[in-house]
């Protein structure tokens, strides 16, 4: 498998979809955890770009997974709007929020 240098992170009630790409864009991770998941599954990964939309869940997830070691980067959810390319779904969103989160002008 190739190495996840970006992933994008949709925080639902309970369960997280995540999307993860390599250096070349190519997905790489498509998987839903449930929240008590995360963070073990987190410590296995190399550091990487996490990204989220902000809200109130994704301050305390940002903490969490930046003492393991992760960059993680908050974005407005209007801003990820434009990405997504298909119905609103929580793996369309997490996508959306992988292919966002790298962009110079995400803010």
């Amino acid at each position: 498998m190739n190495e996840i240098t970006t992933i994008g992170v949709d925080l639902a009630k309970s369960v997280l979809q995540l999307h993860g790409v390599d250096e070349a864009g190519k997905p790489v991770l498509r998987r839903q955890l449930r929240r008590r998941q995360m963070l073990a599954f987190s410590q296995k990964l190399p550091a990487c770009l996490v990204g989220m939309e902000a809200c109130s869940s994704a301050h305390y997830w940002a903490r969490e997974l930046i003492k393991l070691g992760h960059e993680v980067r908050l974005m407005q959810p209007s801003y990820v709007k434009s990405y997504v390319k298909r119905g609103k779904t929580d793996a369309a969103d997490a996508e959306a929020i992988c292919e966002a989160v790298p962009r110079p002008s995400r803010c």
